[in-house]
């Protein structure tokens, strides 16, 4: 009797202790919800926003922009990031990248259209969680274009890239809960809604049309009455500015200046190819394609994937010039891999097949100019002062009386020898057991084969193949 006693009140004893814990566990867990719901706030501390401009031509190098003012926002504990948007638009890529940073940013992001967000920038304004708009503001005219032949207008571009776009819109006003119809109208001019917008006419909203269909939110004429409508009135406003480092971006990724850093870039190197030594030439020409793959680096378009492929091509075209003579598949294949490391690097989001051909073409003419510059630049080169300690002139006149040759070298004159190395123009041939600095008169010259000297120039020992022996 007494063991069956003390059995029930150690089972009783067990379950209060049981639970006494269970209780304890669910004072730690309330003390612990309360604590993740409410951070401790110093008092009388205003809330923080970030303002960032985004007006002019929308460009690659504005993506990074904004994507540092988020990250700065977030370190700071923003309340919110505030874009005060004014601008006709700008490249599409570009925007989808600031469409995609607001999308996945966890702060609250307003937009303030003051006073137009057209084309890149309507997509821009629809990716934040509030619109608002001031009088006389307006929203839309999306539609994508390709620039067409210099010196003409833009064109207009295929199905599949107005599709893009579409989808684009749509999926952003639908992450917003924004009308999606209204969004794609922007963009297609075969969307039409009933009462709004007919077929063949691209959508362009008013403050007052965007507030009637739900696009915009509120109608604001300054940045407090935005920050009052986010219940932020009094907020300390932390005006962002972009800074030296993204204008050079901005500057490098400009279609213009990239295409002419392109085409520097070939210039240089391919003079340097054709010139004794290292110098400027060479120097300019890889600092140029430093400086494109930089700019493009850093917007996210350039990777070690193209510079990789870039490489590949100068290194094949160094062995054609080099190694093997004349021009074949070597040649083909480095120019096909340098053009191809190029245009991916000018390809961002939205590509398509009519993007594709624009790069290429933008990468082929700088390409073209390129060659028929340093072609230009090869022949001009001799005829200057300064350009003949640069280029190996092998197509000089006769000697004036102001030049003549050392004594030493007019014993050449007329012998016969073997070329020691290859001679491409310039190279050593074997001159009666001596290894002798000679230059051919242009012809490539293979190591081995018989040569004879024609002519002494100054100091430069000019030779040909000899007479009767058959090329290599």
């Amino acid at each position: 009797m007494h063991e069956h006693e003390w059995a029930q009140g150690r089972r009783r004893g067990a379950r209060r202790a049981c639970l006494a814990a269970l209780g304890l566990l669910c004072l730690l867990g309330l003390g612990t919800l309360a604590g993740g719901q409410t951070e401790p706030r110093t008092e009388g501390a205003r809330p923080i926003v970030y303002l960032a401009p985004i007006e002019g031509i929308i460009d690659l190098g504005l993506a990074p922009f904004v994507r540092r003012v988020l990250d700065e926002a977030a370190e700071a504990g923003a309340a919110a990031v505030i874009l005060e948007i004014n601008t006709f638009g700008g490249r599409v890529d570009a925007a989808v990248l600031i469409r995609d940073a607001l999308l996945e940013t966890r702060l609250k992001t307003a937009a303030f259209v003051n006073k137009r967000a057209i084309s890149a920038g309507a997509l821009i304004s629809l990716a934040a969680e509030t619109i608002a708009m001031a009088e006389g503001g307006t929203i839309g005219a999306a539609t994508p274009v390709q620039m067409g032949a210099p010196g003409g207008g833009a064109q207009p571009v295929a199905e599949k890239t107005v599709s893009y776009m579409r989808k684009e819109f749509r999926a952003t006003a639908e992450a917003r809960r924004r009308p999606p119809l209204v969004a794609e109208a922007m963009v297609d001019a075969d969307v039409a809604i009933a009462g709004l917008i007919e077929k063949g006419k691209l959508l362009t909203l008013t403050t007052t049309e965007a507030l009637e269909h739900k696009v915009a939110d509120l109608r604001a004429d300054s940045l407090e009455a935005v920050l009052d409508h986010l219940k932020l009135g009094g907020a300390e406003v932390r005006r962002a500015s972009v800074n030296w480092a993204e204008q050079v971006v901005r500057f490098l990724t400009h279609p213009i200046l990239s295409s002419v850093l392109m085409t520097i870039g070939i210039l240089g190197i391919i003079v340097e190819l054709r010139t004794p030594g290292f110098g400027l030439p060479g120097a300019l020409g890889i600092t140029s394609l430093a400086l494109f793959f930089w700019g493009h680096w850093l917007v996210r378009l350039a990777g070690w994937e193209e510079l990789l492929l870039v490489a590949v091509g100068l290194v094949l075209l160094a062995v054609e010039l080099f190694v093997t003579p004349g021009f074949g598949v070597t040649g083909i294949a480095g120019l096909l891999a340098i053009v191809g490391g190029l245009t991916m690097s000018l390809l961002g989001s939205g590509t398509t097949w009519e993007v594709v051909a624009a790069a290429v073409g933008r990468v082929a003419l700088s390409l073209l100019v390129g060659v028929a510059a340093s072609v230009a630049l090869l022949r001009l080169l001799p005829r200057l002062p300064f350009g003949r300690r640069l280029i190996l002139d092998t197509a000089l006149g006769a000697l004036t009386g102001a030049v003549s040759a050392p004594e030493g070298d007019q014993r050449w004159l007329g012998r016969r020898g073997t070329a020691a190395s290859p001679l491409r123009p310039a190279g050593i041939a074997d001159l009666a057991g001596e290894r002798v600095d000679v230059v051919s008169q242009g012809e490539y010259i293979e190591a081995g084969e018989p040569i004879e000297v024609i002519r002494v120039e100054g100091n430069r020992i000019v030779v040909r193949r000899e007479r009767g022996q058959p090329k290599g």
